[in-house]
């Protein structure tokens, strides 16, 4: 049990860094299109030099709607909790099936941990709310027929 609540634990730190990774990223293209939008220079065609300002804005404006989803990707995974072991598929559940190993808890895709594959699931997504509809030895659809062989 304590190994599965470890295992656990790894793929929530996984989604942690992902998302921190991210916010980092997102935080310095802002900052660089921010000193884009500052250092044009006012030229003798007025309109050249208003739409540069203007597309910098607008892209310092698009990074901070994604640092915003970012930080909202980093709190909701931060709330789900991993220290239960569940026995149907939940928020925080690591679900093996017949083909395929998933995590709900964030929608990262797939990832490889530790050298096994895992599918980050979004609590939200289509997919996460069929499995959380089953339980161990139940089948669902995904790539073709599978069935959950453990949960926890």
């Amino acid at each position: 049990m304590e190994e599965k609540i470890a295992h656990k634990r790894l793929l929530k730190q996984h989604c942690e860094q992902v998302f921190m990774q991210r916010i980092t990223i997102t935080q310095q293209a802002m900052d660089d299109a921010q000193a884009a939008a500052n250092q044009e220079s006012k030229s003798s065609v007025g309109d050249k030099y208003e739409t540069a300002r203007a597309m910098s804005h607008m892209e310092k404006d698009m990074h901070a709607r994604q640092l915003l989803a970012h930080q909202q990707d980093l709190h909701a995974i931060r709330a789900i909790n991993v220290q239960s072991i569940y026995h149907t598929p939940a928020a925080g559940a690591f679900v093996r099936s017949t083909t395929t190993n998933f995590f709900i808890g964030a929608g990262l895709g797939k990832q490889v941990i530790n050298g096994e594959p895992v599918i980050f699931l979004s609590p939200v997504s289509p997919l996460a709310q069929q499995l959380m509809q089953k339980k161990v030895g139940d089948e669902f659809e995904f790539k073709g027929k599978n069935r959950i062989t453990d949960v926890y």
